[in-house]
């Protein structure tokens, strides 16, 4: 399922730091939150892109972005309540790879294969 980002996809960087930020607000993401699941302050992204000067570590980025709107768009095809879809992520959660915690906790652990794991949870769930 993961998709690789090249350099050539960095034209999408201003877009997709303004979906995640939209995604965030939605979420209630604090600011350490939204760090862990970027890899990054989001504040430092946004001067990058401001200044021109994103580094290699962008392409990880745009992939992070790329699962979390998966995870958003699998939620509110899961539930057509728009509360109840962006509170999933807070909620405990006894399936498999949550161990009883919130979806959130492994999206935070800032490690790329764990926003993969939710998705691919979401996808399972006969979203698609």
């Amino acid at each position: 399922m993961s998709k690789s980002f090249g350099n050539d996809d960095l034209r999408l960087a201003a877009p997709a730091l303004r979906v995640f930020t939209r995604i965030a607000s939605a979420w209630s993401l604090t600011a350490q939150e939204q760090s862990a699941i970027l890899g990054r302050p989001v504040d430092v992204a946004c001067s990058q892109l401001d200044a021109g000067a994103m580094d290699s570590d962008w392409p990880e980025m745009l992939q992070r972005i790329s699962f979390v709107l998966g995870i958003y768009a699998a939620l509110h095809t899961l539930f057509p309540d728009q509360q109840q879809a962006d509170g999933w992520i807070r909620r405990p959660n006894a399936g498999a790879p949550f161990k009883g915690e919130p979806a959130l906790a492994l999206m935070c652990t800032g490690r790329l294969g764990d926003l993969e794991i939710v998705r691919e949870y979401l996808d399972g769930q006969g979203t698609y």
